[in-house]
């Protein structure tokens, strides 16, 4: 496989990731018990040297429950009968997250109070809307 390029700063030894085939669940018939297509991908994020601490506490949030409890990543890929497509397809799920990873969070929202006409403008239609349901009652006799 050699190194698996994520980003142009971010780059994964070949030794980091351990891929391994496994037996797809589901149905198949026969072929399902005898071949080994599945592919289960494992990656050490607490554990790598190719990424920076900031980049693995996100990327271990952004795992959410594929993280085991040492801080080994696990995705599995059984879309494919193919081992070898299975195998890209758990690459680029990695290479994805990681990517996700490592973009910064997006700057907070600051808070805006709403403007005079939009409060006017929310109880105008209030009013409105509460005429429309006074309509609705039964006539009142005024005697």
């Amino acid at each position: 496989m050699g190194m698996i390029e994520v980003t142009p700063s971010i780059v994964l030894e070949d030794d980091e990731v351990q891929v391994r085939a496994v037996r797809a669940s589901g149905p198949g018939g026969q072929h399902v018990n005898k071949v080994s297509t599945a592919i289960e991908l494992r990656f050490d994020v607490r554990g790598s040297r190719s990424l920076t601490p900031y980049v693995a506490a996100r990327l271990e949030k952004l795992a959410g429950s594929r993280l085991t409890l040492e801080g080994v990543l696990v995705l599995v890929a059984q879309s494919s009968r193919s081992q070898e497509m299975n195998r890209q397809e758990a690459l680029e799920r990695l290479t994805e997250l990681i990517r996700k990873a490592a973009e910064p969070p997006p700057p907070p929202r600051k808070k805006t109070r709403p403007t005079y006409a939009s409060k006017l403008r929310r109880l105008e239609g209030k009013s409105k809307r509460s005429g429309v349901k006074a309509m609705r009652g039964k006539p009142r006799g005024d005697d």
